[in-house]
């Protein structure tokens, strides 16, 4: 079997994608900081796989402590780089802590395995194009001032990776621009799970549902959208996970070289109030939520054109905004059941 490091494995876009690699027939090995993930996530992967996969808590931006690892773990086919912060609300609030993490992480892990033939999956964002002119997006749609220092983060991420690609790097890259992942594992053991008070959309709807917070606001209601609210293409994370499958192999083929990217949704928008209702259509659990003023480094509208993904990458969605909803609320429901 093919070895995967899965940086920020324990996370709930990693975590799913450690499920979904199993599932394909590659080994993980996961390397995760903690610092926004749980360990008993650890556990809850060995339920839902059969096995512990193997697992470091270690510093990403702890330049030797990388060094070390890359030394110890042996070779490896390919990365996955999740590891980042990545709340688009916290980042206006403190750059410095995004530029840091995000930049030393990413550039450790790169000079730790330099050199060496490696299949490189970069976990990036819709963020990288601001608020487009045009929507759908594509992917080569026209680079636009990020609207966050999370959103720079990645812009200037790819900008890094598409250089060391061209300076004839021995690395194969793919960047994987990520709409806006939701919902939870078919089993209800793995899932979205903020520390403290969530920055994401559809866990505030839970936490708000089963009683944890006492009422919901949707930022901004002005907009020039259907219903006022922002605009996002939610994507199932299980959906999600599987493109990074899709990426390895694409990569593990001759004919791909060097650097590409792909934008990994549904192609559809959904307004935040229509997420809203879709949850309570499709739980019966009916919500309390306020209107309030617009959110710092929100970007009104955004969904992405998905044909470059359907036919180059031959991965597609499969999963709607109801069993984003429904397995989002399981989830929910199994973690105030049993707190990890």
């Amino acid at each position: 079997m093919a070895k995967i490091l899965v940086t920020g494995g324990l996370g709930f876009i990693g975590s799913h994608t450690v499920v979904e690699l199993v599932n394909a027939g590659y080994e993980p090995v996961i390397v995760d900081d903690l610092s926004n993930s749980n360990i008993k996530i650890l556990d809850q992967l060995t339920s839902i796989i059969g096995f512990k996969p193997p697992f470091y808590q270690l510093d990403l931006c702890d330049e030797q402590g990388v060094k070390d690892f890359a030394a110890k773990e042996g070779d490896i086919a390919g990365i996955i780089h999740f590891a980042a912060f990545k709340a688009v609300g916290e980042s206006v609030k403190l750059p410095l802590k995004y530029y840091r993490n995000n930049f030393y992480s990413l550039l450790n892990v790169l000079d730790a395995y330099q050199g060496k033939q490696v299949n490189f999956v970069f976990s990036s964002s819709c963020t990288v194009y601001g608020q487009p002119d045009i929507l759908p997006v594509t992917e080569n749609a026209p680079v636009k001032p990020a609207e966050s220092p999370y959103g720079n983060t990645k812009q200037i991420a790819e900008e890094m990776l598409k250089d060391m690609v061209a300076a004839g790097t021995s690395y194969k890259v793919i960047a994987l621009r990520y709409f806006n992942p939701v919902g939870a594992h078919a089993s209800a053991l793995i899932g979205e799970l903020p520390i403290g008070v969530p920055q994401n959309l559809v866990p505030f709807i839970t936490q708000t549902a089963i009683g944890k917070r006492e009422k919901l606001t949707v930022f901004g209601d002005d907009y020039n959208t259907p219903d006022g609210s922002c605009v996002r293409d939610y994507i199932h994370v299980v959906d999600l996970a599987k493109a990074h499958v899709a990426a390895l192999k694409l990569m593990a083929g001759e004919s791909f070289k060097g650097y590409d990217m792909f934008n990994i949704g549904t192609g559809v928008g959904s307004t935040v109030l229509e997420v809203i209702h879709a949850f309570e259509n499709t739980t019966g659990v009916k919500l309390k939520y306020e209107i309030g003023p617009r959110r710092p480094g929100d970007v009104e509208k955004v969904w992405g054109d998905v044909t470059k993904s359907t036919q180059k990458l031959n991965w597609k969605t499969e999963l709607d905004v109801n069993t984003m909803m429904s397995s989002a609320w399981e989830w929910e429901k199994y973690i105030s059941a049993n707190p990890l």
